[in-house]
């Protein structure tokens, strides 16, 4: 059995975020500015530790530390990538990759097939959640140089993670990607990926497909993709504003079996500690309660705690006995999102804490 923890790498400054806002802004300044929207509103999320930059082998050393200490087995780190441009890269190559602590715990990719939002906190509520100038879009050589890039830079480590011997890598909007490229060219992007890799000399692949929708979860299996899996698997994005944390877990977790038997793949569940965009989403105090209901002012999960996330993860390690034995979390660090394991002001080392308790109540 293996935890895995999503990794957000979006904790410095790049030249893109400095052009569009102003230089050296990072997504702290929108996490320490947000203030409480309604009552109980449990903002700002303030981090133990303080700010830091991802780019900073000691700050993620220490971080990862931590996540191996209290029973994280690894990490999955979003990827950008668009054509040959990349962002965040800095986070993975230098702060992580350059921690002793990076160097062997062990480590996946996850194509993060979006770019970086240009306003922050989003302040129309009447444009798209997501603007078609965020879509990444692909084709096969494209594809196939990506896959080569992180063969090439990643695959190829001793503590790259490996499932049943070949290298792991999930794409983020596995939809987007299997509906831009169609049926046949997806098959073709992967196929072509997979004889790289192998005229190469490199691991095989292990291919998992990130919250597939509807309308093209049946297709991922014949595309080429190994497993399914999800990022955050918590919100109704169409319900009510607050969501109860420990009824939402519930539900979702009793959806995994029909996730599996749709894709007819293994499917690894993911769980997180919590939902609450409202730093990325501008404040529409005014508007009482004509607020936007969409990402990222809507929806807010309320109620959560170390004790409830225990709860979750240990449903999560139970289903995963026999199924696949990996369950990711969402995330170490993705605070603008409000999903967390890192120690901050409100339960101190408590998230942390909770995932060692769970491991070690399902393993007696």
């Amino acid at each position: 059995m293996r935890v895995l923890a999503y990794v957000y790498p979006g904790w410095h400054p790049i030249a893109e975020r400095d052009e569009s806002f102003y230089p050296g802004f990072t997504e702290w300044d929108l996490l320490e500015q947000c203030r409480p929207r309604f009552e109980g509103h449990a903002q700002p999320k303030v981090p133990l530790w303080g700010r830091y930059d991802d780019r900073d082998p000691v700050a993620m050393g220490r971080r990862l530390a931590a996540a191996r200490d209290h029973g994280i087995d690894g990490i999955v780190v979003g990827t950008f990538w668009c054509r040959g441009k990349r962002v965040f890269e800095d986070a993975l190559d230098l702060g992580i990759l350059g921690s002793p602590e990076g160097q062997t715990l062990p480590f996946a990719c996850m194509w993060a097939n979006r770019m970086p939002r240009r306003v922050l906190p989003v302040k129309r509520a009447d444009l798209p959640v997501i603007d078609p100038s965020r879509l990444v879009p692909t084709d096969v050589d494209d594809f196939v140089a990506f896959v080569r890039l992180l063969a090439e830079q990643y695959f190829t480590r001793p503590n790259y993670l490996r499932v049943d011997g070949r290298a792991y890598f999930s794409i983020f909007d596995s939809t987007f990607f299997a509906s831009e490229l169609g049926t046949d060219g997806a098959r073709a992007a992967i196929t072509a990926a997979r004889q790289m890799l192998r005229s190469g000399g490199f691991p095989e692949l292990h291919l998992a497909a990130i919250e597939p929708a509807a309308h093209v979860i049946g297709e991922m299996k014949g595309l080429g993709f190994d497993s399914v899996t999800h990022y955050v698997f918590m919100p109704d994005w169409r319900g009510e504003f607050l969501q109860d944390y420990a009824e939402r877990s519930a539900l979702r977790a009793a959806e995994w079996p029909e996730v599996a038997a749709r894709a007819g793949l293994p499917y690894h569940p993911s769980v997180t500690p919590g939902w609450d965009a409202s730093p990325r989403a501008a404040d529409f105090a005014e508007l009482g309660p004509e607020r936007p209901d969409k990402y990222p002012w809507s929806p807010v999960v309320v109620g959560e705690s170390p004790a409830q996330f225990r709860i979750a993860l240990e449903r999560a390690l139970a289903y995963a006995q026999g199924n696949g034995d990996l369950v990711f979390i969402a995330s170490l660090n993705e605070w603008s999102e409000g999903h967390y394991l890192e120690p901050d002001s409100r339960f101190g080392m408590g998230w942390l804490e909770a995932v060692r308790a769970a491991r070690s109540h399902v393993a007696r």
